[in-house]
This record gives structure tokens, sequence and C-alpha cells, in this order.
């Protein structure tokens, strides 16, 4: 059975950082895989994705402020984040990019002064 781990979700202020970690179990590292998020009231999208090749790419609102990267051996996938913004608020998630599996419980990112 595949399981999704999500940690690391905070309050945090406008400017600040936070480092959101994934432990995956019950999946191969063959997949791209990806963080989403959910505001609340909105649908969950994908604001970065990642190959196995390391090859990364996000979404336009956060390019240049978020990074997603990959340890194969540990079987996680983390999510650095600088400069947040107030609209960075929102339950995160990972699974697979492509075809997402059952999620997770989620952490949650709360960016407020």
């Amino acid at each position: 059975q595949v399981q999704f781990v999500e940690s690391g979700g905070d309050l945090v202020q406008p400017g600040g950082s936070l480092r959101l970690s994934c432990t995956a179990s019950g999946i191969r590292d063959i997949y791209v895989m990806g963080w989403f998020r959910q505001a609340l009231g909105e649908k969950r999208e994908l604001v970065a994705m990642i190959t196995t090749d390391g090859i990364a790419n996000y979404e336009y609102s956060v390019k240049g402020r978020f990074t997603i990267a990959r340890d194969g051996r540990e079987n996680t996938v983390y999510l650095q984040m600088d400069s947040l913004k107030p609209e960075d608020t929102a339950l995160y998630y990972c699974n697979r990019a492509h075809d997402p599996g059952e999620w997770g419980q989620g952490t949650q990112v709360t960016v407020s002064s």
C-alpha cells in the first residue's frame, strides 16, 4: 500500500522560510514526484515536480522561491520554500505528479504576520 507522510508545515511570517519533507512507502523510486497544495475553498494544484534525474519544474507563482529535491535512497521528497507570501497559505501534499494515488494527511503552511 502506497503511503505518503508529509511534515514540516508551520506558521511563519511573510518573507520567512520553511522546509517540507515527504516520506513515501510502498512505492518504488521511479516516478515523477510532486508537491501539491490546496488552499481553503480552492482546488488542489501542483506547484512543483521533479523527475528521477532531478529535473524540476515549478508553477509560475512559486518559481524562484521554492526548490524541490528528492533522495531516492530515503524515498523522500523535499520542498524548500523561501520568501513566503500569505497566498502560499495552504495544506501541502506530496504524491506522484502524474496519476496521483491516495493522498496523505498533508502538512499545513500558514503565512501570516
